[in-house]
């Protein structure tokens, strides 16, 4: 048997607890150490029998793991991730990558230098049906992409806002939730050119948005929307109705609707809407259920990292990948900012390359 990889947890804050959960019950990998400065950090690593640090450097000078999880407050992802690669540790980086694009082209070069593995920790890559979305589109199945239409629409309660930093600019939908939609979007149709954009807070009057309105235009020639907005009812989002994290109530709906010149399809059923013989908007269409069977994403996602520490895989998503989720992220704040359409350059972002 092939022994269990010893992983090392940077970060024991809520997602760090998700990871941790998961690490426990994996098959490839065992918890090494938790680095994290808090007492309720240092009592947990007490509860596991596992070493405990109070940051990552203390941790590298005395052992190395075989990987790191890094899951720590935004502005110290590259920190972190960058002394696990110059210490030969490859890391797993939760999202968003950096706390803005410079930052995160920081990492982008370290990994470089380094040639040591990142993967950036957008779990949604993993679920099986966005895997089969990107599938059914990549392949040319429902034609050339025409179209897409997006949905976060959701209700967070009032206590929520009773954190000050999300009733201020960059603690709204925009830059805490649209990130995974976009990065949804950009491995299911491609990469995203330029963004036009409209925000308001209207509803709630706070000084960050509650409610926008997304244009976006895809390199291969397709153009979609997004709405978003956190303060209404609906089942219209991938938490309400992918059934991937169940503290959601889950209900019925579209989040995704993906339009192609030979047929379309919704997402996160896959319901795949088409044309069997001559089309036209006179002629019956057809439906057929794309639908596959669940996967716990971050359990995936593990697993996933440990391929790709034993060397078996290729990060499904990499530091370079992740910025350019990031780099639209910022152009749609930019472009909401100021009214015009901001497009995507190298310059902005580094090139990527999705892997299948």
């Amino acid at each position: 048997m092939t022994a269990k990889l010893q992983i090392a947890l940077i970060g024991a804050g809520l997602i760090g607890r998700a990871h941790l959960t998961r690490i426990e019950s994996s098959a490839d990998c065992e918890l090494a150490a938790i680095c994290d400065p808090s007492e309720a950090a240092q009592a947990l690593a007490a509860e596991r029998g596992a070493r405990w640090f109070p940051s990552q450097r203390e941790m590298l000078a005395l052992i190395k793991p075989d990987g790191a999880i890094t899951a720590t407050p935004n502005a110290l992802h590259v920190p972190g991730a960058v002394d696990c690669l110059e210490a030969g540790v490859p890391v797993l980086v939760e999202k968003p990558l950096a706390e803005s694009v410079a930052a995160a082209q920081r990492l982008v070069e370290a990994q470089a230098r380094t040639g040591i593995a990142v993967l950036a920790g957008h779990h949604r890559r993993h679920n099986p049906i966005v895997k089969e979305a990107r599938r059914i589109v990549q392949s040319g199945e429902i034609g050339r992409l025409v179209a897409v239409n997006a949905l976060f629409l959701i209700k967070k309660p009032d206590d929520y806002f009773d954190v000050a930093w999300r009733r201020e600019p960059g603690g709204g939908p925009v830059l805490i939730n649209l990130i995974h939609d976009i990065d949804n979007l950009r491995f299911i149709c491609g990469e995203i050119d330029s963004v036009q954009a409209m925000a308001s807070n209207a509803t709630r009057g706070f000084p960050v948005e509650d409610t926008a309105a997304l244009i976006f235009r895809f390199a291969n020639g397709a153009l979609g929307t997004a709405t978003v907005s956190d303060a209404t009812p609906s089942p219209w989002s991938w938490e309400l109705s992918s059934g991937e994290n169940t503290a959601y109530p889950q209900r019925e709906g579209h989040c995704y609707l993906i339009a192609g010149s030979e047929g379309s399809l919704s997402l996160p059923k896959l319901e795949h809407w088409h044309h069997e013989g001559r089309a036209g908007w006179w002629e019956p269409l057809s439906q057929a259920d794309r639908s596959v069977a669940p996967v716990e994403p971050l359990a995936e996602q593990l697993r996933h990292f440990c391929a790709v520490i034993r060397g078996t895989e290729q990060p499904i998503t990499s530091a370079a990948d992740a910025a350019r989720t990031l780099a639209v992220v910022e152009a749609v704040a930019e472009a909401a900012r100021t009214g015009g359409t901001v497009a995507l350059s190298e310059a902005a972002a580094p090139g990527t390359q999705h892997r299948p």
